[in-house]
């Protein structure tokens, strides 16, 4: 009986012979990664623990920034709140507070995005449409009337007008008495993206970049827990990119604001550890945990070996997540509730920072009290139920997820050096339109293969329903606009001229020589001058751009 039960020795991976599949039907990741049947050690072999993982809180951070992860405190809450009017949002703000968020984030409408105020002529339909509409700085006192900023954390996610926006905000802790090394937050001001995707740019990319080092420079003489840009890969993302393709082009815009800021003059451990990242979560789930692990490995790289920081907190990569908006669907909406949740999850098991989780309604329209606190109860359960805080980086050591990370890895640097090789950095690859073309591209081949049915969404070309149900979404009256029109119109006709106009000119004056323009935003604002009329001013020495070379 004893020799029956002798136990049989157990086949290498290399002994089990892998079913055949054609290489041309090989599954693949969203990004066009081949995915094997199964991985072993044979896929990891090459990595050296100490070199490309460490532990977590250790160069090179792969495994985590910091040693205990959400063992001591899990990642900021944060849902993107912003329509109608600042008294509107105002109060969207404090319900997402009482909820249990732990961090405001502010979504700004387009004509504010674009840099015109409420009574402008091209904003007409667009007041407060797709976020709060702010023209002045009454407009941001009413935003934040009653929230302390020296306890909460905000993120404005504002791109071309950010400094102006900064510097309102700035405006209102002056007069809530809070001292400016006290303020906490993020400002998004990365407008590189938006000359590689979103489109939402007024100034040249090279003045426009000198903006944010004007922001950079100031808020790290003045406000040492501010993060200063939040390097955006989410819209390179969610216009088409693959996610080595963000990572790789998030990655070179993180370099070139580096650049800029040292040939400014700055220390680059004053004002590196204020960079923060943000990154798009989209539906590929293992591809999305790698993206997070390569790009803490990444950019640890970059800064001590390529610029040559000290500072172990200039190494570090700091992010705030989003869920995908672009895998969002009209059809079957309460659908994007799961959806959401695996993305946040994913996001969670990368290591990210702060998250948001978008709601089901977002597709559609603004979100409802009751879509966004289903969002927020998501990250919730996430943090309280699922026991994935209580271990940190649990998917380290995985043999497929390590070999995903380093392909993400090796393929984004491949296109980092192609942009330094061939255009001789981010600027003129941005000024040739690589970027936007690659994206296209991109954009282009993930479409096709959709429509070919390889890429799968539920509810749009598999398991689709014709008579799903619709849901209630958010409506903004058009009252709203009627009133923040008038509103400003009443500032334009009652402030004090000669200071208006005395501030506008000091404005001119620092910007065609070539100065940092945040103090004299600082007392335009103070001033009451409007966000349109601080944008025509720069404008009048910076000119406006076109958006460069047709893809």
């Amino acid at each position: 009986m004893a020799a029956h039960c002798a136990p049989r020795a157990k086949p290498t991976v290399k002994e089990v012979a892998p079913p055949h599949v054609d290489p041309a039907h090989e599954p693949t990741t969203m990004s066009g990664i081949p995915i094997k049947r199964c991985y072993g050690p044979d896929d990891i072999g090459h990595i050296e623990f100490l070199r490309d993982l460490g532990s977590p809180g250790e160069l090179p951070f792969t495994r985590g920034m910091h040693p205990n992860m959400y063992r001591k405190r899990v990642w900021t809450m944060r849902q993107f709140a912003g329509f109608g009017s600042a008294a509107q949002t105002n109060q969207r703000f404090k319900y997402l507070l009482e909820k249990g968020q732990t961090g405001l984030s502010t979504a700004f409408d387009l004509p504010t995005l674009m840099g015109r105020d409420s009574d402008d002529p091209l904003a007409l339909g667009e007041v407060g449409k797709c976020g709060v509409a702010i023209s002045s700085l009454e407009d941001m006192k009413v935003l934040f009337d009653g929230i302390d900023l020296g306890e909460v954390s905000t993120s404005m996610t504002i791109n071309a007008p950010a400094a102006i926006l900064l510097a309102f905000y700035i405006c209102v802790a002056r007069e809530e008495g809070v001292a400016l090394d006290d303020l906490r937050g993020t400002l998004q001001n990365d407008i590189l993206k938006e000359f590689h995707a979103q489109n939402e740019f007024v100034f040249p990319p090279g003045p426009s970049v000198k903006l944010v080092i004007d922001t950079i420079e100031y808020c790290t003489q003045h406000m040492p827990q501010w993060n200063t840009v939040s390097i955006s890969g989410y819209h390179i993302r969610e216009a088409g990119a693959t996610a080595p393709q963000e990572l790789a082009f998030t990655i070179a815009d993180g370099m070139c604001y580096v650049e800029e800021s040292l040939k400014r003059g700055l220390d680059i451990d004053a004002f590196a550890p204020r960079l923060s990242f943000f990154w798009d979560i989209h539906n590929e789930f293992f591809e999305e945990v790698a993206k997070l692990r390569a790009a803490r490995r990444m950019w640890a790289h970059i800064m001590r070996d390529r610029f040559h920081s000290k500072n172990d907190r200039s190494w570090w990569l700091r992010c705030h997540c989003q869920t995908a908006g672009v895998s969002l669907t009209e059809q079957q909406p309460m659908v994007n509730i799961i959806r959401v949740a695996y993305q946040a999850l994913a996001a969670v098991l990368g290591g990210t920072q702060s998250l948001h989780t978008n709601s089901m309604d977002e597709t559609l329209a603004l979100p409802t009290e009751n879509a966004v606190k289903i969002a927020l109860r998501t990250q919730q359960v996430i943090a309280d139920e699922t026991g994935v805080t209580r271990t940190v980086d649990p998917l380290g050591g995985s043999y497929f997820v390590e070999n995903l990370t380093d392909e993400v890895q090796r393929r984004a640097q491949e296109v980092i050096d192609h942009i330094y090789k061939t255009y001789g950095g981010v600027l003129p690859a941005t000024e040739a339109g690589f970027i936007r073309r690659s994206i296209a591209d991109s954009s282009a081949k993930y479409g096709a293969e959709f429509d070919r049915g390889e890429r799968i969404m539920i509810g749009v070309n598999k398991y689709v329903e014709h008579d799903f149900e619709r849901i209630a979404t958010l409506k903004i009256d058009e009252h709203v606009e009627r009133g923040q029109v008038a509103r400003v119109k009443e500032l334009k006709a009652t402030r004090d001229k000669q200071r208006h106009a005395a501030a506008l000119k000091k404005l001119r004056d620092a910007a065609a020589a070539g100065e940092n323009v945040m103090p004299s935003l600082i007392d335009c604002a103070e001033a009451l001058a409007t966000v349109g009329e601080m944008m025509h001013t720069l404008e009048s020495v910076y000119g406006r751009y076109d958006g460069g070379p047709e893809l």
